[in-house]
């Protein structure tokens, strides 16, 4: 009764074909379930909570309203955009989540503040550059509006964009990077308008800058110094700190601007300590050990009678990628109220012992706040199914001696021999090849012996569950022999740091997640490179070279997505084969609980994407019409067949750069 049950909801959304049937009633008896591909793809271990699998297996998305959290279904947040009119890819904005991040790691600092009788307060901001769109900017104000949280611009066009958004006399700008006289003006305007905006010096030549604008303005500057730590951490970005980083002050330094500052009697404009570890710090160790550094620091300038009272940690709180919660590049072996504590007890120890004030804290946090806040679905568009290849029949004679031997591999192959039959087979096939290129086997014996050598390969990957410990040499078959799933995307476009620096993000099926994967796949986009490929996974004990995928079926929409992508990939986006911004849509939920679309932002044409490298869409609309007409004088076409090769050359210029269905 209850495996009847498991089939007929199965084959509701499965369409019945007895295949398919078979295979749901397989799934049953293994006791495969929506809980089972919540543990393969990792779900509860990186989505903390805010994404999930249905007992239905589709993945939902927990939101928030006034009455509670509402359960949302990815698949009907897609189906209902659809009737809309919108294709994918899409990504996904979850504002809510921002929110949830923001009061949690507001909330934390002042638990920790409280736990350990901390004397002053957390104040966060939000980098600009870590998700740059105004949407991201906004939302950031508004959920942080009940914490002061602030802003951090490192360009003159950031500020530009921070000033315009900033109306809390109690939240901070932090103004980072390289800064010109307007960069200057700018900053020092907006603090005489009653912003908290700070001035950093990430060289000692901003000083002098500085202070001639402030002079010129009639404005007393507030400022801060970034210092070079000697400290380090491991991750993907560990060059932005340590004593060789590209910005920050060196000890001899800060002591050199501290005597500046006291010759112009200007020692009371710096308050502000500022320090960078790098984005991604994955072991809390490294964060304490930066943090004590940091306050011999803080503690000395305040001893050589800078004004002080600002202790700015930067950014480097990770994002538990994988969820393996190790300090792995894509993980954190600490959570948020951890990282809190350390942070608050190591700049107090310090500060007690030197009888000191406690400081207020700032953190610049981005990725942790936003990379929950986006999630890329895209749909898989055709699929190269690697086959288990067979004996081959007929293998023509005469037979070169290397195919012979091939041939006898196969015949010895066993679970005693796996590695020697695995080399010997790479090694014979080599062999063939060379043959091959001087003439002396024929194109038959060729494919012969290289169905021969899949064959094999496919017999010991079957042969390798039953191995207690699986050779090294053959650890990258699953790889070799992978599917590819060919995906409607950019991997430079919307996924750029899983090409530049192999970032890991959480990728996998929303639907059919109450039947077994039974294939491995690698990703592959729509781009003609062959780097447009993710074929990098996360996974809890390594890094997997394949994703458990459904089988594709021509005809069926089989959708993924990309979780964890709110930080850094819609701004480093390229426009590679002209591929541009996908279409967005914000997603919320109303007092009902229904969804509900706030903002939709329809992806770049074919023609924004060629004005970007200076096409003149209309320019082109003519030069494509002279050639059409050409083809009229010429006989070539009709003026009729003229009229509907230019009506598909404006629809195309109109139209969404990606894969239309």
């Amino acid at each position: 009764m209850g495996c009847a049950g498991i089939l007929i909801a199965n084959n509701t959304s499965m369409r019945g074909s007895g295949s398919e049937m078979s295979q749901n009633l397989l799934d049953a008896l293994e006791g495969w379930s929506s809980v089972k591909s919540a543990e393969l793809y990792g779900i509860d271990a990186w989505g903390q909570g805010y994404f999930t699998v249905t007992d239905d297996g589709l993945v939902a998305v927990n939101l928030k309203n006034a009455t509670g959290t509402v359960c949302v279904k990815i698949s009907d947040i897609i189906s209902g955009l659809h009737d809309r009119g919108m294709s994918l890819p899409l990504l996904l904005r979850f504002s809510d989540l921002l929110g949830s991040r923001i009061r949690l790691i507001n909330e934390s600092f002042k638990k920790a503040i409280a736990d350990y009788g901390y004397q002053n307060e957390y104040r966060g901001v939000f980098p600009i550059k870590v998700n740059q769109q105004q949407q991201a900017v906004h939302d950031v104000v508004t959920f942080g509006a009940p914490y002061h949280h602030g802003l951090e611009a490192g360009s003159k066009a950031e500020l530009i964009a921070a000033l315009a958004y900033m109306r809390d006399p109690k939240a901070f700008l932090i103004c980072n990077g390289y800064k010109d006289a307007e960069f200057i003006d700018l900053a020092l305007s907006s603090l005489k308008m009653g912003l908290q905006t700070i001035l950093v010096l990430e060289t000692t030549d901003e000083l002098s800058l500085i202070l001639e604008r402030s002079a010129a303005l009639g404005i007393r500057p507030r400022m801060g110094i970034r210092v070079k730590l000697s400290s380090r951490v491991g991750g993907k970005w560990s060059e932005s700190g340590g004593e060789r980083s590209v910005f920050g002050l060196t000890p001899s330094q800060v002591i050199n601007v501290i005597d500046d500052l006291r010759d112009v009697q200007m020692l009371d404009c710096l308050e502000l300590l500022h320090y960078h570890l790098g984005s991604q710090v994955p072991n809390i160790r490294e964060i304490r050990d930066a943090v004590k550094e940091a306050s011999r620091f803080y503690v000395g300038m305040v001893k050589e009678g800078a004004r002080m009272g600002i202790f700015d940690i930067g950014g480097g709180l990770a994002i538990d990628y994988d969820g393996s919660h190790t300090n792995f590049a894509s993980s954190a072996n600490y959570d948020i109220s951890e990282y809190c504590a350390d942070v608050i007890e190591g700049i107090m120890t310090a500060c007690n012992e030197a009888e000191i004030p406690h400081p207020t804290v700032i953190s610049e946090s981005g990725r942790a706040l936003i990379g929950y806040y986006s999630v890329l679905v895209i749909n898989v568009l055709d699929a190269a199914i690697y086959e288990e290849w067979d004996y081959p029949e007929n293998i023509p004679e005469p037979r070169p001696e290397a195919l012979e031997n091939m041939m006898y591999v196969s015949q010895t192959l066993s679970l005693k021999n796996v590695q020697e039959s695995f080399n010997d087979a790479l090694y014979y096939r080599e062999e063939i090849q060379k043959a091959f290129k001087h003439g002396d086997i024929t194109l038959r014996q060729h494919a012969a012996a290289d169905c021969l050598f899949w064959h094999i390969l496919t017999r010991i990957r079957e042969l390798l569950p039953s191995l207690k410990v699986v050779p090294k040499d053959l650890l990258g078959l699953d790889a070799l022999l992978a599917d590819v799933y060919y995906c409607n995307f950019s991997v430079f476009q919307s996924l750029p740091d899983a090409w530049a620096i192999e970032q890991l993000f959480p990728i996998m099926p929303i639907h059919r997640l109450t039947e077994k994967p039974t294939r491995m796949a690698c990703l592959s986009d729509i781009t003609c490179d062959c780097d447009g490929r993710i074929d990098k996974f996360i996974d809890q004990h390594d890094v997997k070279s394949v994703l458990p995928v459904h089988t594709f079926r021509k005809g069926e929409p089989y959708m993924l997505a990309a979780f964890l992508v709110g930080a850094y990939q819609e701004t480093l986006g390229d426009l590679h084969n002209l591929f541009g911004d996908t279409n967005v849509v914000s997603v919320q939920v109303d007092e009902d609980g229904e969804i509900e679309y706030v903002q939709e932002l329809q992806g770049d044409t074919v023609g924004d994407v060629l004005s970007y490298v200076e096409y003149r869409p209309e320019r082109l609309m003519e030069q494509f019409r002279s050639l059409a007409e050409e083809a009229v004088k010429a006989k070539r076409i009709t003026p009729a067949e003229r009229r509907e090769i230019l009506a598909a050359y404006d629809n195309g210029l109109r139209g969404y750069t990606y894969f239309e269905q």
